[in-house]
């Protein structure tokens, strides 16, 4: 098997970075939800070396992520966890507080059912006043904010109806149930957006 690659990846990890490098600053413990191909995990460990990065993922992606995390050979990247939205997250067994959460790319594709999990995990498992960073695509006051956007809202429910570009609004209310605070939202390329909370 061939390691994994997405192209958005490639291009987005640079601008990324910069936020998190700031963000991150006082962080221990990442714990990143939906790892993917896992080639964020690899450069964000690579450029964020005092950071420990936990990948998690569905088994059906633990191959491609292992493929990365072989040829890399981080000390601070840990092997991909079994997180499923649907139950109890299992948190990593170093007996680190997880005091980050990262994301991206994840609030669309996942049903909102399971968005709405996705939040009641971050308040259930995160330490307080830990860094969570999620990106992707929303829409502001019920509307896309380019064409390219609605053109890949419409993508997404071809190919699965329950998946499309959230609501920041919506996404507000459930961080907030959460505990979470709203720090940033920064514009990144190709329509984009990067949310910064902290946790209570």
């Amino acid at each position: 098997m061939n390691k994994p690659f997405s192209q958005a990846c490639e291009n987005n990890k640079q601008p990324i970075l910069n936020i998190l490098t700031t963000v991150f600053s006082s962080t221990k413990h990442v714990l990143e939800i939906g790892s993917g191909t896992g080639q964020h995990a690899v450069f964000f460990g690579q450029q964020l070396p005092d950071l420990t990065w936990q990948t998690s993922d569905l088994p059906i992606n633990h191959q491609g992520i292992n493929l990365w995390l072989d040829e890399a050979a981080l000390a601070n990247v840990q092997r991909p966890i079994v997180i499923d939205l649907n139950k109890p997250w299992p948190m990593p067994n170093n007996n680190l507080p997880v005091d980050g959460l990262y994301t991206a790319n994840t609030l669309h594709i996942i049903s909102w059912p399971l968005v709405v999990n996705f939040f009641q995990g971050i308040e259930q498992n995160l330490a307080p006043k830990a860094s969570v960073c999620i990106y992707g695509p929303f829409n502001y006051q019920g509307k896309f904010t380019s064409e390219s956007n609605a053109n890949f809202d419409l993508w997404l429910k071809d190919r699965d109806i329950n998946s499309g570009i959230r609501d920041i609004e919506a996404i507000l209310l459930l961080a907030t149930s959460a505990g979470l605070t709203l720090v940033d939202d920064h514009a990144m390329p190709a329509n984009n957006r990067l949310l910064v909370f902290s946790k209570a």
